[in-house]
């Protein structure tokens, strides 16, 4: 189906680096696109070298020729040269183009402002999961652009990574669970594993441990349809070890410390947008 929404589709990408490649990488994995419909464009004349030896697509001379030759352009490039590419790509923008941006706190507003009258534009937050194919995207569902375009932005993305569609003033909030996310769970492996370690486990064991119990429980929690609080108390029995753990958890206010760290995220992510 995905293969369907971009058949004949010449997609862009403006940025050729690691979240580009991850998604070029996945597109041609799942047959979804094929080498000859992605072309990409990088400023490192090495990078886009690599990219285009590797998976065999198109290079762009430049930002210009990219957005001339693409019907869809995903702009994957870092918020300070944001104005710039933008400027760039503004002549040959219009209603026949789509821009999926995945920049961070580059708002649909800024990009209206900047391209051509008519540009559908897709303001998305993905994660850095989208490397092993698991991540997560948020895409933006109330910017100017057309149901199918929201089916072609969903199919973009789904060879790495499952999508939900959100008001954009919901965009920072997404971040902060999401985009920022992986971060806080790095932190729970490896504090999981170091509890390992302080118990007799050796490293190698105790990270292999922690790192596939948090795979398997949040498969269980997308999969199950259950609750999190729910398999939670599947695993806990009364006056058992995980009872025990929880409540020193709880104690150590572990997840308040989330909430806030979610928060924090959210509006540091808000700030930057209004300096953008």
């Amino acid at each position: 189906m995905a293969a369907q929404e971009l058949a004949g589709r010449q997609i862009g990408f403006i940025g050729a680096g690691n979240m580009a490649e991850a998604m070029i990488r996945g597109l041609l994995a799942g047959a979804t696109a094929t080498p000859g419909q992605i072309c990409a464009f990088d400023p490192l004349a090495e990078r886009l070298a690599f990219i285009q030896s590797t998976y065999g697509i198109e290079a762009a001379a430049d930002n210009r020729a990219l957005v001339q030759s693409a019907d869809i352009i995903v702009l994957a490039i870092k918020p300070q040269v944001a104005g710039d590419v933008l400027a760039d790509a503004a002549p040959d923008t219009g209603p026949e183009k789509l821009v999926i941006s995945i920049v961070a706190g580059l708002t649909t507003g800024t990009m209206q402002k900047a391209l051509a009258k008519g540009t559908r534009i897709i303001r998305t937050v993905p994660n850095t999961p989208v490397f092993v194919g698991e991540g997560m995207v948020a895409l933006a569902d109330d910017g100017p652009a057309q149901p199918a375009d929201y089916d072609a932005a969903a199919a973009l993305f789904s060879p790495v990574a499952r999508t939900a569609m959100i008001p954009e003033k919901l965009m920072d909030a997404a971040l902060g669970v999401s985009g920022s996310g992986p971060a806080y769970v790095f932190v729970m492996i490896e504090a999981l594993s170091d509890g390992g370690v302080k118990m007799g486990l050796p490293r190698d064991v105790a990270l292999a441990l922690a790192a596939q119990t948090v795979l398997g429980a949040a498969k269980m929690c997308l999969e199950s349809g259950k609750h999190p609080g729910q398999l939670k108390d599947m695993v806990t029995s009364p006056a058992g070890t995980t009872i025990a753990a929880l409540h020193r958890m709880e104690a150590a206010g572990v997840r308040a410390a989330l909430i806030e760290a979610v928060e924090a995220a959210a509006r540091r992510a808000e700030e930057l947008g209004r300096l953008a």
